[in-house]
């Protein structure tokens, strides 16, 4: 057996499970979607059903009758001696999705790579002879793509020099090397709620204790909380998505970025801005977050939503002291960066506005189909009005975003639940809905959002059985 979860976890990671059908349905496709994320992995060992109940507020007997569905489905097993347990995900399993032609992924909000890409590939590829020539092994970065980053920020208005900047395998590895390197056990972060599922899993990983800061489409962060949060715990880290926030499409404010960098000097926290999406503006009415050039502030970019998904290249920005902490604890977790990639990346760095200006009008055509759709087709959601990014923060008015989910699912439609993206539970009135992909493609998703609403609104988690006839 390779690991066990508590009540109290599965409880804050199921989040907004209720739906208005049967709770011990509900609640076992709460545990099914958990396994579809893989935040369940294989062979987890599942709360004794008293415990669970207990967490949950929840009759032994619900608990007992959702892992018997989820025996019958083929989600777990029930060992004698050792409880319940997760299986692997088998391929013909109903609530599993294989992503054929059919199908729509809007998981993953990445739009498709850069058209130019290809030729910029072939380019760099023509320099093989001297990329082999090199030693391959460097945690750092190469020189003339740090050079290339650093002109890239002086050019914003930010001088920067290449000993400030360290690249990485994307910026996810980026927010791992930064949590393993810079936090210890205990060490209070805050972060967005709802926020980057991801990077609330890296500070996780190393046992940081997370204190959630909340953020909305409309109203913004709450500055009020963190305040307080700043006061009292001072944290040792803070993580933010200042641009174009994931999930919620929201920009800092002057103020707000005022009264986050005052708070943090207060208490000496870092202040870790991730900027993934930053560059991704199709009409924002104003500026970009500005924060000012800090020794406390760590930038993180990468090429990922700007250019491709595929292409696994990152950078961090900080002080040189900080860099050199950084690239010291790297060869726990990597030796550097492909050579191929840098070369790659050493090309593109100088045109990313030129291509984040055309990426822009990608998004813009994707945004405007999906709020259109949605206020046509869902007139009952809340839909905001965001200027960039590569998401909506649906307000779906009830917490169904779990169940709406699953029912989406079998219908070959695969989202992210609200809850997904909460630090300490919640946010089961919400769901985010990518804009990253095709018009037509994002319409037939709407197609299938409706009818899986109505569904959940019925109080049915599965689709009806003539339905699967007209699945995407």
């Amino acid at each position: 057996m390779d690991s066990r979860i508590s009540a109290r976890a599965l409880s804050v990671a199921l989040g907004g499970w209720r739906g208005s059908g049967p709770a011990y349905e509900a609640l076992a496709d709460g545990i099914r979607l958990l396994c579809l994320d893989n935040r369940l992995a294989p062979s987890t060992a599942l709360p004794a059903e008293r415990e669970l109940a207990s967490a949950l507020h929840l009759s032994r007997t619900t608990v007992a009758a959702a892992y018997r569905s989820l025996r019958d489905s083929g989600h777990i097993e029930s060992l004698r001696g050792s409880g319940s347990v997760t299986l692997p995900l088998r391929r013909n399993d109903p609530g599993r999705l294989d992503l054929g032609d059919a199908a729509i992924d809007l998981q993953q909000a990445s739009p498709a790579a850069w058209p130019g890409l290809p030729a910029v590939i072939a380019e760099a590829t023509q320099d093989a002879p001297a990329l082999v020539a090199r030693i391959g092994y460097d945690v750092v970065g190469d020189a003339g793509l740090r050079a290339a980053i650093a002109h890239h920020y002086a050019r914003r208005g930010m001088p920067t020099s290449p000993d400030q900047i360290l690249v990485t395998t994307g910026a996810q590895s980026a927010i791992h090397l930064i949590a393993s390197v810079l936090l210890g056990r205990a060490d209070r972060v805050m972060l967005e709620t709802p926020t980057y599922p991801h990077a609330a899993d890296a500070f996780r990983r190393v046992g940081a204790r997370l204190i959630g800061v909340p953020v909305d489409s409309e109203t913004g962060w709450d500055l009020e909380r963190a305040a307080q949060s700043f006061g009292r715990a001072l944290p040792t880290l803070a993580y933010l998505m200042p641009d174009f926030h994931n999930p919620t499409g929201r920009t800092m404010t002057s103020d707000e970025v005022s009264a986050f960098v005052s708070a943090a000097q207060a208490a000496g926290t870092l202040l870790v801005l991730d900027e993934t999406t930053a560059q991704l503006d199709i009409d924002r009415p104003v500026g970009p977050a500005a924060f000012p050039d800090d020794d406390l502030i760590i930038r993180v970019a990468s090429l990922g939503k700007t250019v491709w998904g595929g292409l696994r290249v990152g950078w961090i920005r900080a002080a040189p002291d900080i860099v050199r902490r950084l690239a010291s604890g790297r060869p726990v977790h990597d030796l550097g960066t492909p050579e191929i990639e840098q070369a790659i990346a050493r090309r593109l760095v100088p045109r990313l506005d030129e291509i984040a200006h055309q990426r822009g009008e990608l998004l813009r055509a994707g945004r405007d189909s999906l709020v259109a759709a949605l206020r046509r087709t869902l007139p009952e959601w809340d839909v905001p009005d965001v200027f960039g990014g590569v998401s909506l923060w649906v307000g779906l008015g009830e917490p169904l975003s779990t169940p709406l989910v699953m029912n989406a699912r079998a219908r070959g439609l695969a989202l992210s639940a609200g809850s997904r993206f909460a630090v300490d539970g919640g946010h089961d009135r919400r769901l985010r809905v990518p804009f990253t992909a095709p018009p037509s493609t994002l319409e037939r998703a709407v197609d299938v959002l409706r009818a899986a609403w109505d569904d959940v609104r019925g109080g049915r988690t599965s689709p009806a059985r003539e339905d699967f006839a007209r699945v995407v």
